[in-house]
């Protein structure tokens, strides 16, 4: 998918006096398609013109340029107030009379926006999904957007945040596993859809912050595919060290450095707790450190973590074997990661951020950790380990404790860690940990901002007597009373150094059954979260 802008300096359709030239600006452009948005009162203002002898408004003044195209939908039935309807117009005759020359008009309604409900950056999501649906999956190749017609607020920051939603979304339609990676889909190839070029059009008054929002949306879009790529990948063929050379292969392409260290780097480093997760495969572990180096010299920077199981069987504490296969997902946190690192490298983000991956696979062998071993930590805790599935935490800790060299702004891990997250919060909010609250308050936001949202979970102090063990400084598990908090604080004991929140994606990283697939959270969430770094 091509994104792109283009500015007609004065046009402007909530102007009375600009609307008529403003409207035939846009339809001499020769497009597919046209998008539009328009609201309840712009629909309430042509059905009162059936008995006014006036027509006012935008879908009034559009139906005399398209000769009568608007009642005529309005008679059938196919145009109305509600919100997210929508309505495609075909030119006909009609159209060339009045040098029209787009191909099609789509009318997406926004609904009533005197209603706070209607006015929000959710409804407009709704309204921006039905209309890309519309748009996908036909003859339209091309699409011209204009985004004044759908902004909710004349504010800069709220046309950005539309715009780069509607980027993200419209990207996130357009992904296709078996288009990007041909080789993996051997019975049927997915076919690209024919809509691959849209262009988001503004004016004078929002150029600046289109063309800036569609660059950092497109950005976005390469972050969220390029992690959906590596969660899809099969685990015989994503493995630690293709991990390790897919970020390599960034760094040949961007400005991002990247440092990956093998098996006996990590032991130098005296990751006990990492290394007794991948002493049961034959595949090596890997440590990725990806650094982008936007900000100034010195400037502390903020450090992204990600669990890299790219397969995890849960060890000598076998999972059971239904849905195993959906356990090369294991790894969409360290996805996301790579992800949102390729994202900040491809907008130039002037701030300094740095990726750190452990990554291994977690199998049952001869060699591999039992349930009752003790190891050390990189930071010297020991770990009495109850369960080789409580896996996540123990490659994490020591990449918590490895980043305290760089000495951080704030720290970020993202992990598929916990069922018990995706029980608590189903498939709709990513679990967010942390006592620090400009920290929780900053992601809340950039969750809300992007719609790949949080929700807070306790880290009380309580919840640490359930990690107590007999013969260790902490065991791995404790127990299935609160699941994903007491693995949130099983980390928080390797984080006293910095700020720290934790971001259990369990319940987000994918989706299971006919839809099956990495989604590509939080990229988003995360990329605004920098993106609102000061």
């Amino acid at each position: 998918m091509q994104f792109s802008t283009k500015i007609f300096p004065q046009a402007d359709l909530q102007s009375a006096k600009q609307l008529k030239t403003s409207l035939k600006s846009l339809l001499t452009q020769n497009t597919d398609c046209l998008v539009l948005g328009y609201s309840q009162a712009d629909f309430d203002g042509v059905a009162a013109s059936k008995t006014a002898k006036s027509k006012a408004g935008l879908l009034a003044e559009l139906d005399l340029l398209l000769g009568g195209a608007i009642s005529h939908a309005m008679v059938l039935g196919d145009l109305d107030g509600k919100q997210a309807s929508i309505c495609l117009l075909r030119a006909d005759k009609s159209w060339s009379a009045n040098a029209v020359k787009a191909k099609r008009v789509l009318l997406l309604c926004m609904g009533d926006l005197q209603s706070s409900t209607d006015r929000s950056l959710t409804a407009y999501a709704k309204v921006a999904r039905a209309g890309l649906k519309a748009l996908s999956g036909g003859s339209i190749e091309n699409a011209l957007w204009f985004a004044p017609s759908f902004t909710l607020s004349k504010a800069s920051e709220m046309i950005a945040q539309e715009v780069r939603l509607a980027v993200q979304y419209a990207g996130d339609q357009a992904y296709r596993f078996g288009v990007r990676q041909p080789a993996m889909k051997f019975k049927v190839k997915d076919k690209a859809d024919e809509f691959k070029h849209l262009i988001f059009a503004g004016n004078d008054a929002c150029a600046k912050e289109l063309k800036l929002a569609v660059e950092q949306g497109g950005a976005i879009v390469e972050g969220m595919h390029l992690a959906k790529d590596l969660g899809n990948l099969p685990p015989n063929i994503c493995t630690p060290t293709y991990l390790g050379k897919t970020a390599q292969g960034l760094a040949k392409k961007t400005s991002l450095k990247v440092e990956v260290l093998g098996l006996k780097q990590i032991e130098a480093l005296g990751m006990g707790s990492f290394l007794s997760v991948a002493k049961g495969s034959d595949t090596p572990p890997q440590f990725i450190v990806m650094r982008h180096q936007g900000g100034k010299v010195g400037e502390a920077p903020v450090v992204l973590v990600g669990k890299g199981i790219t397969f995890d069987t849960g060890g000598i504490s076998l999972k059971p074997g239904e849905a195993m296969d959906e356990m090369k997902y294991d790894m969409c946190g360290a996805a996301s990661v790579i992800g949102t690192m390729y994202s900040t490298a491809l907008m130039k983000l002037k701030k300094n951020v740095i990726g750190v991956i452990p990554t291994c696979e977690n199998m049952p062998s001869g060699r591999a950790t039992r349930p009752g071993d003790i190891v050390k930590s990189m930071s010297g805790q020991t770990i009495e380990i109850l369960n080789t599935d409580a896996e996540g935490r123990l490659i994490l800790c020591d990449a918590l404790t490895y980043v305290e060299r760089f000495k951080p702004k704030a720290v970020i891990d993202i992990a598929t860690l916990t069922g018990a997250c995706v029980i608590a919060l189903g498939h709709v909010h990513s679990g967010l940990f942390s006592d620090d609250e400009s920290l929780v308050n900053a992601l809340t936001k950039a969750g809300q901002d992007s719609l790949d949202t949080v929700w807070r979970l306790p880290l009380d102090a309580a919840y640490h007597e359930q990690l107590k063990s007999n013969f260790a400084d902490v065991a791995n598990i404790g127990g299935r009373p609160a699941g994903s908090v007491t693995a949130a604080c099983f980390l928080s004991r390797f984080t006293e150094k910095y700020k720290w929140a934790h971001l259990d994606i369990a319940g987000t990283a994918w989706k299971s059954g006919a839809a099956k697939g990495s989604t590509g959270r939080p990229v988003p969430l995360l990329v605004n979260y920098l993106l609102e770094q000061k």
